[in-house]
């Protein structure tokens, strides 16, 4: 084979070389979301409660997109860049989620109130709830058919001293006999199912507990109007997590464009779960 052949070969196989790495590269299209920072290349990967409670998900199945916080995370994953089919969920404790060290997941949701006791050992996106404070009942009460303000006002109202709550009998409903103003949630729980008093008010987590799993009959009348000061929600990441950023990015996003208002309102505060009295 003379010189000039063999550099002819070396030539095309070099040229051969090029356009397998170009196909390579080329041909694979839009990769998603860059890998760095994530625990999976390509996935979201979202952590939640086992078992996750409605109205946050519904039928504790996160992956379905039904619920709050379901709605939430798979907006969140949106505004990221990711289709729900590349969106993984895993299940943690709560106490699990907020810990100090690595995590299984890129961000959780169940309800973690933003502290800076927490801070400590996990970051927080920035909020995307803001706790209201809500009216509870039993079907056996008098007030259980009240469905506004002006018609709590003659009742027996408690809520637990010390709390945005007992501000919120105090101002926002100002009920005729005054506030009835308890120790503890537990004891204004018992009090309304012993019929000392005819309604409380807790936050809305706690409504949800409370009128599903501890008391008899147990009612949400509905939100009272936000006046802020309430507990805020956020997403929970490995502390220091390079998707801090852009994670609280996404969120403010969904807050400025009102997605995050829609959410809430569609599976907060429907007739069905806690509506907004006037």
């Amino acid at each position: 084979m003379t010189r000039r052949t063999l550099t002819a070969v070396a030539l095309a196989a070099a040229a051969a070389l090029a356009l397998a790495g170009c196909t390579a590269g080329g041909d694979q299209g839009p990769t998603g979301p860059s890998a760095e920072g994530y625990v999976t290349d390509g996935k979201l990967t979202i952590g939640t409660g086992q078992p996750a409670y409605f109205p946050w998900v519904i039928d504790d199945a996160p992956e379905s997109g039904e619920g709050f916080e379901s709605a939430v995370a798979y907006a969140v994953a949106d505004e990221l860049g990711f289709a729900k089919e590349d969106v993984v969920w895993v299940r943690s404790t709560f106490e699990q989620a907020i810990a100090p060290g690595p995590k299984d997941f890129d961000f959780n949701l169940q309800q973690f109130s933003i502290t800076d006791e927490r801070k400590q050992a996990v970051d927080f996106s920035s909020p995307y709830y803001e706790t209201t404070q809500v009216v509870v009942t039993v079907d056996s009460s008098p007030a259980a058919g009240a469905t506004t303000i002006a018609e709590l006002k003659p009742f027996l109202i408690g809520a637990q001293t010390g709390t945005t709550s007992l501000t919120a009998v105090e101002q926002t409903i100002a009920p005729d006999g005054g506030a009835q103003i308890f120790n503890t949630n537990d004891d204004a729980k018992l009090a309304l199912q012993s019929g000392t008093v005819d309604a409380i008010v807790v936050d809305l987590p706690t409504a949800f507990y409370l009128t599903g799993a501890e008391l008899d009959g147990g009612k949400i009348i509905g939100q009272l109007p936000s006046t802020g000061g309430g507990d805020q929600f956020g997403l929970v990441l490995a502390k220091d997590s390079p998707l801090t950023e852009k994670v609280t990015a996404a969120v403010d996003a969904l807050r400025e464009n009102g997605t995050l208002d829609e959410l809430a309102a569609k599976w907060l505060g429907g007739d069905d779960t806690a509506p907004v009295l006037q």
